[in-house]
């Protein structure tokens, strides 16, 4: 960030240079703040701004935008990049799938501790900053207030985690923990196994995810609402480099950016048509997934985020993720109380004490001391895979929950993101998860050997409509997919646009069918293995953007707190200002002021007292030779008349 007009380098802080803002009061919020700070409104967009407009505006702030409002130097590389690696898992699989665990057992062996490292330091970070001087920031102008209200908010939280994950893991991940994927250095086996597998979900799905998504999701948010900058995740690395942002070191960024999203995206529609495809052979449409149906699958549920996308915003995505949230939540109601309404509950109880015991160490627990290939594998395809995933995930649910929290103060978003999907999350899995754990150890005992795919579908076996449910599980999962989709492909046009709120249509269109073709590359080279060895390896260069967001944010929230003390002392300076000013005119005669009063009582022959001071050679120091007569003369003249006489 350029240093001009900080406290610190001594800039006038009293403008940006833009004229319509130099005279405004610094008593109110403060709209002459350094662009360090806050760029002027002529830079920023407005909600009424022409395309044409917003892409002016963009290229004043620097983005390099070209024909067809797309930036060349990002759109071009990331779509190269990732229609190569499509392309090669297609034409290549046993080939690519090879390379892919080559180098996904190289970042489990010799990074692993790395990635668990970084996701902690993640969540202290959040939680430190959050309880710091500096939550008290609004995202936006000081008198911004946020534009949905709490419960709307929460909910839109909730929807951006809420996605295939939950509902293809929901009933497998606790009960897997207990029966065919027991963590390595557990001590027990099945039923009381139970407690630690509900508190390694929670884990998985609770706070350490969302702080991921809080820390891109605040810089990203500090960014194009305090700043007033593009949506684009460069921007949230300026504190760091400042103008370098706008080369080539932005454009890395976003393609990482755009790379991670795509992955993301085509990880949870793999996961997802795999679901389809078991809830379709559970209710006897087919026999059997194959990979040529769920080729098929994939192109159909493709076809249909790509419609969701030709749409637009207000159409697709807004009744889509109505649709999602209401569909869940008749579920999960459902679940609760055709299932053991009891047990669901004293689980979710006991499993979030056990889970606060063990936190600290389910968190740095990167398996130390149980150096075995099944050791290595477990946390590859678990704690490792998720980490990777929710770092891929990381660019599109940041933007995601930036753009809709202007006006919250950092304390309440951090609060917001980290606590309200944790909970909800651990709710769904407490009540999923507890009647898996129920029908195997206390119940039919016939789920030991099931697959993800096909758990939810088990367990609507011992519920009425058990038919009618199955396919709203099955509805369920390809709404998600298409809300993700669609979604993602609008937050990977704006990265490749230069951050244009309104990027092309068509262009959105080749990142929905991009997503699809990568998905279907991924599973042909490996199925739900190859996916996740795809996020693992995509999180890695990711990763360290994350980290470097942690130091722009005590950077930019710094200035920013050094602006608004200098703005509150020249508040409180003005205050007493007129405070004394009040009290001493009102003690004058109510002709006078007290300048005037002032004025008249100094006496004039201080200056000259002053001016007749001589240096070391006679001359007097404020003197110039050919003034020193007309001084003297001018002097005489001034003199005022003491009424003595004088000689002609």
């Amino acid at each position: 960030m350029s240093s001009t007009g900080t406290p610190e380098a001594g800039g006038d802080t009293s403008t940006t240079g833009d004229p319509t803002e130099s005279t405004t009061s610094p008593t109110a919020w403060p709209e002459h703040l350094p662009e360090t700070v806050h760029l002027p409104r002529s830079m920023q967009i407005g909600v009424d701004d022409s395309d044409d407009e917003i892409t002016e505006k963009l290229r004043r702030q620097g983005a390099r935008i070209g024909k067809g409002v797309i930036a060349p130097a990002v759109f071009w590389p990331a779509l190269v990049i990732i229609l190569a690696v499509a392309l090669a898992a297609i034409i290549f699989p046993e080939t690519s799938s090879t390379v892919m665990f080559g180098i996904q057992n190289w970042i489990v062996a010799d990074l692993g501790w790395f990635y668990m490292l970084v996701i902690g330091v993640f969540v202290v970070f959040s939680i430190l900053l959050a309880l710091s001087p500096f939550g008290r920031i609004r995202l936006g102008r000081d008198d911004d207030r946020p534009e949905f209200r709490l419960f709307s908010w929460f909910a839109m939280l909730f929807a951006a985690g809420m996605g295939i994950g939950l509902v293809f893991y929901g009933v497998a991940e606790p009960l897997g923990y207990t029966t065919n994927n027991i963590k390595p250095g557990w001590d027990g086996e099945g039923v009381e196994l139970s407690g630690l597998a509900m508190a390694q979900t929670f884990m998985h799905w609770g706070l350490h995810p969302w702080a991921v998504y809080s820390i891109i999701g605040l810089a990203v948010a500090y960014a194009i609402h305090r700043r007033g900058r593009p949506v684009s995740i460069r921007w949230a690395l300026e504190p760091i480099f400042g103008e370098r942002v706008k080369g080539w070191i932005g454009d890395v960024i976003d393609v990482l950016a755009i790379f991670g999203t795509v992955f993301g995206i085509a990880t949870s529609l793999g996961l997802g048509v795999q679901q389809i495809g078991a809830g379709l052979t559970a209710i006897g449409v087919i026999d059997g997934a194959s990979n040529t149906f769920l080729m098929i699958l994939i192109a159909v549920i493709t076809l249909l985020a790509t419609a969701s996308v030709i749409s637009g915003v207000g159409v697709g995505i807004k009744w889509l993720s109505n649709s999602n949230l209401t569909l869940a939540g008749i579920l999960m109601i459902t679940a609760l109380v055709f299932g053991p309404t009891v047990f669901l509950l004293q689980n979710f109880v006991e499993s979030l004490g056990i889970y606060f015991t063990n936190v600290f160490h389910m968190t740095l627990d990167v398996g130390a001391y149980t150096r075995s290939d099944d050791a290595q594998s477990w946390f590859a395809g678990n704690t490792l895979f998720y980490w990777g995933w929710w770092i891929a995930w990381a660019p599109f649910v940041g933007v995601f929950i930036a753009r809709i929290s202007k006006g919250r103060t950092v304390r309440e978003f951090i609060a917001g993101v980290l606590l309200v999907p944790s909970l909800v999350g651990m709710i769904w899995f407490s009540i999923w998860g507890g009647n898996g754990l129920f029908r195997q150890w206390f119940g039919a005992g016939d789920l030991g050997d099931i697959t993800a795919e096909e758990s939810m579908f088990r367990i609507f076996e011992g519920f009425p409509l058990t038919g009618l449910l199955s396919i709203l599980g099955i509805i369920l999962v390809a709404i998600f997919f298409i809300t993700s989709s669609d979604s993602g492909s609008l937050v990977v046009d704006m990265l490749a646009s230069g951050g244009h709120p309104n990027p092309p249509i068509w262009s959105r269109v080749v990142w929905a069918l991009l997503e699809g073709l990568l998905a279907a590359g991924l599973l042909l080279s490996g199925g739900l293995e190859s996916l996740q060895a795809g996020s693992l390896i995509t999180a890695l260069p990711f990763s360290i953007i994350l980290l470097l967001m942690c130091v722009a944010l005590v950077k930019a929230l710094s200035l920013d707190q050094a602006v608004l003390d200098q703005h509150a002392q020249i508040r409180r300076m003005e205050a007493v200002t007129r405070h004394i000013a009040g009290e001493v005119n009102a003690t004058l005669p109510e002709s006078e002021e007290f300048g005037e009063y002032l004025d008249t009582r100094v006496d004039d022959r201080i200056d000259y007292r002053l001016d007749r001071t001589r240096g070391a050679f006679g001359r007097s120091r404020s003197e110039k030779p050919s003034e020193r007569s007309a001084g003297r003369a001018g002097r005489r003249s001034d003199r005022p008349d003491t009424g003595s006489s004088h000689k002609d």
